[in-house]
């Protein structure tokens, strides 16, 4: 049920409040319009506006980022919580420190802004993935996740011509449910596998390894040759679908889409600035992606379950992770795609801020979902803000707590998606993009 006026809470109002003398026009908001809509309306990001962004770029922290190693530290907290990484660095955001795990990135915090208040509670892989890229919590329906909602708005259905997929994974799908749902397979992302770090940018099931183009073509021609039945059925509807798939597929082989995907006309300096590893040379794909008009790119990056040996681990990633970030932001500043691409950082939850150092975890870090990081960039978003509060150690949000549902609220509306509004799927049932707001907390509106 979508909320009233009379539904909408007092921190919310207080909210509005903020926004001036046009706050008062949300006592008029109507069931239709609900909260979100008419904050999105006071804030020039509603459906009658221009959305202020296109596309979205998802670096997803496989496994669960520490939010106290990276842009919550908690340098106080002691030896058992920090380890090593105990020491903070300035950034030029005005007030917003992270940890010095992250030098690059500091100098880049305008750019960005951290939501220390995530929280769902969740501490199961599965469900707290499930959590956090839809929205919803897990039920009798599999709902889609963000990129397979950008998919379904901003994609073929709304008049997608690109040359590759609207909805692009690097390089893995997750696999911790289904990623489209209930909206269908149409909907799923392009997983590119390989590796964006070989040269050129190898994309796996499509270009065969050890089989020139040349041949490639050949194959096709001679499979043709000896399609008898498709021969025998000119114009069938099965076959001309079939046809279609095929010349979509080479398409992708041997066409514009293949280009997109090749890192080899980069320049050698622009890859080495982005990091020559697997992460960083997604970065860098990433942003070709969505300078070719991808509406939605999701990064995979692995290897943040870090139960075991967590500090040994960090001394690899981090690293990574600062000089491919950095390098993203920076590129699409510079290229003048920020202001309509949001970058959205995040894993399924944090980890524990205590560390395990007994055998067998060595110093490893556990589930935690009370409590954890999200950074978001461009597409509307402001930059150098900080929204929230961990306890001194990391343990609980003390300050502006923010679900997942509220977050992907708040992008959706800059995106020019109707959070609240009806979501088109393939059983005909009557469903919303995102959940009831039953707590009614709208939208993350400080970062608006």
């Amino acid at each position: 049920m979508k909320k009233s006026a009379n539904d909408i809470s007092r921190r919310d109002l207080l909210k509005a409040g903020a926004l001036g003398v046009g706050g008062l026009a949300l006592l008029s908001a109507t069931p239709a319009k609900g909260f979100a809509g008419a904050v999105a309306e006071l804030l020039g990001v509603g459906a009658k506006k221009s959305p202020k962004a296109k596309s979205v770029i998802q670096i997803w922290m496989w496994g669960g980022p520490c939010h106290i190693d990276t842009f919550d530290p908690k340098p106080g907290a002691g030896h058992d919580y920090c380890g090593p990484l105990d020491k903070t660095v300035k950034t030029n955001a005005d007030g917003v420190v992270i940890n010095a795990s992250l030098p690059m990135l500091a100098k880049h915090a305008d750019k960005y802004s951290i939501i220390r208040g995530m929280t769902h509670g969740i501490n199961a892989h599965e469900t707290a993935s499930y959590a956090t890229q839809t929205g919803h919590l897990p039920g009798r329906l599999v709902f889609p996740c963000a990129g397979a909602v950008v998919s379904k708005f901003k994609g073929y259905d709304a008049g997608y011509k690109g040359v590759v997929p609207p909805y692009i994974v690097l390089t893995r799908p997750q696999g911790r449910f289904s990623e489209a749902g209930i909206l269908g397979l149409r909907y799923k992302p392009f997983a590119t596998g390989g590796d964006p770090k070989q040269n050129p940018f190898a994309v796996e099931g499509i270009v065969a390894k050890g089989i020139s183009d040349k041949r490639q073509k050949e194959r096709r021609k001679l499979l043709e040759k000896l399609d008898a039945l498709g021969a025998a059925l000119p114009g069938d509807r099965g076959f001309a679908e079939f046809d279609k798939a095929g010349d979509e597929a080479y398409g992708m082989m041997f066409g514009d889409a293949r280009k997109v995907f090749d890192l080899s006309g980069e320049k050698r300096s622009v890859r080495e600035r982005y990091g020559m590893n697997t992460f960083g040379q997604s970065c860098l794909a990433a942003r070709r992606l969505v300078e070719n008009g991808v509406p939605y790119v999701t990064i995979n990056y692995k290897g943040w379950d870090t139960h075991k040996q967590h500090f040994q681990i960090m001394e690899r990633k981090l690293p990574e992770l600062d000089r491919g970030m950095s390098a993203l932001l920076e590129d699409l500043a510079g290229r003048g795609l920020l202001d309509s691409t949001i970058v959205w950082w995040s894993g399924e939850f944090g980890r524990t801020p205590k560390v395990q150092w007994a055998p067998p975890w060595n110093g490893g870090r556990g589930h935690h979902g009370q409590a954890f990081s999200a950074v978001v960039a461009g597409g509307g978003f402001k930059g150098g803000r900080v929204v929230g509060a961990t306890d001194k150690y990391g343990n609980e949000v003390v300050e502006r707590p923010v679900s997942p549902r509220e977050l992907l609220a708040t992008m959706y509306t800059l995106l020019g998606i109707d959070p609240d509004g009806p979501l088109p799927n393939s059983r005909g049932l009557d469903l919303t993009v995102l959940p009831p707001d039953k707590e009614g907390k709208g939208l993350v509106s400080e970062l608006l």
